[in-house]
């Protein structure tokens, strides 16, 4: 099947990863050098390594990525990093709005809308996570929490901006739960509904990724579904050997 946009592959590190990991990095540049992939390839590790991965993997086929930035742009917010900071660091994407940001420190809609703002602001391409709890699906709310996450945490200002959206159903996160190949399907057409009259004809554009427990065994089967655009992998991404094969799934 053909994407809107190229496919995405972005593997999220998330709190995990000290300067001996950037070899895992480079064993996944170096096989996409020697057999390039169909798809754009990124990692978005700990804020620490972003600066030392971006130049070890400088001019390879891996973007480098950041988890979340402050929605300011600077001053004093201790222990914040703006998006011109990690754009200078070496980083050219940013995942927002994931559900841990949102979960575990309390971001809503409306912070994640300002910082998808100042990435644009930054120079970098936002790829905003939505996704509903066990409960919301549950209840039969999946797809109008997942709406109005796409209304209020995506600015207009996005029209005409390269993006990304990821739906991952917060219950299939690290837990090795993953939703049938149908619920993929519709939250994906719920969303790619949603960005159509949010943003218009730029809404068909952008890639939306699914995420929460993608490995290599389902992989292919996930990716292969319409409207899927790519992945946003988390655990899998942390070594080239569960990444790579993944990334050539697509």
């Amino acid at each position: 099947m053909t994407h809107p946009m190229r496919a995405l592959i972005a593997g999220n590190w998330k709190m995990n990863g000290l300067e001996a990991a950037i070899l895992e990095a480079e064993r996944l540049a170096d096989a996409l050098q020697s057999e390039p992939a169909s798809a754009r390839v990124a990692l978005c590790p700990p804020a620490t390594l972003i600066s030392r991965m971006a130049h070890r993997l400088k001019g390879g086929a891996v973007e480098i990525g950041a988890q979340d930035i402050s929605a300011e742009a600077s001053g004093a917010y201790t222990g914040d990093i703006s998006a011109a900071m990690v754009r200078d660091a070496g980083a050219s994407l940013v995942v927002l709005g994931h559900s841990e940001r949102r979960t575990l420190h309390g971001e809503d809609d409306a912070l994640v809308a300002r910082k998808v703002e100042a990435a644009l602001i930054g120079g970098l391409e936002p790829i905003v996570c939505v996704g509903e709890t066990l409960e919301e699906r549950k209840d039969g709310r999946a797809e109008t929490v997942v709406r109005g996450q796409i209304e209020a945490s995506l600015p207009l200002s996005l029209n005409d901006r390269a993006f990304a959206v990821a739906y991952e159903p917060v219950w299939a996160i690290g837990t090795g739960l993953t939703p049938s190949s149908e619920e993929i399907l519709t939250l994906h057409d719920v969303i790619r509904e949603a960005l159509l009259a949010r943003l218009g004809p730029m809404g068909g554009q952008a890639p939306i990724l699914y995420g929460g427990s993608v490995k290599p065994a389902n992989a292919a089967e996930i990716l292969a579904l319409p409207n899927v655009g790519g992945a946003l992998v988390g655990g899998a991404s942390l070594k080239a050997s569960d990444f790579l094969p993944i990334v050539r799934a697509v």
